[in-house]
């Protein structure tokens, strides 16, 4: 069960990063720092379940073959490299934001925003085709 609520927590995540980079650029300001925040706490509540699933669980055998199987582990590859990254990052773009200094905000923001929204759009894309599309044989 967990593996699903990650990745509805991954969506809701990734809805609220491109939904408040919308408002941010229509210059909605308040908007943005709400769904900001919210996208903060899906992808803590997700990072909870996530390392309580891969704790409890351990890892699960991905069951495409041939040429799809690359594009996986290529498209698993840089989204955990990523994952591990945007750690940091969103850490900083929260804390620049939330003390008021928004122009160093904006110069990190550049680079956690795509970061960001790519690793969760792939955290949904690896479930799909890890527990649905490509099951692992048993």
């Amino acid at each position: 069960m967990l593996p699903s609520v990650n990745a509805v927590l991954n969506s809701i995540s990734a809805t609220f990063i491109i939904t408040g980079y919308l408002f941010i650029r229509a210059g909605k300001q308040v908007a943005h720092r709400r769904c900001m925040l919210t996208a903060v706490t899906t992808s803590s509540l997700f990072l909870i379940s996530y390392v309580t699933y891969h704790y409890t669980a351990g890892a699960t055998a991905f069951g495409g073959v041939g040429m799809i199987r690359y594009f996986y582990f290529i498209l698993l590859g840089t989204h955990t490299i990523l994952a591990i990254a945007i750690l940091p990052l969103v850490i900083v773009t929260l804390l620049r934001a939330l003390s008021g200094r928004f122009k160093l905000h904006r110069a990190i923001a550049r680079w956690t925003f795509p970061i960001w929204h790519y690793v969760s759009v792939t955290g949904v894309i690896i479930y799909l085709m890890l527990y649905h599309i490509y099951p692992p044989a048993i």
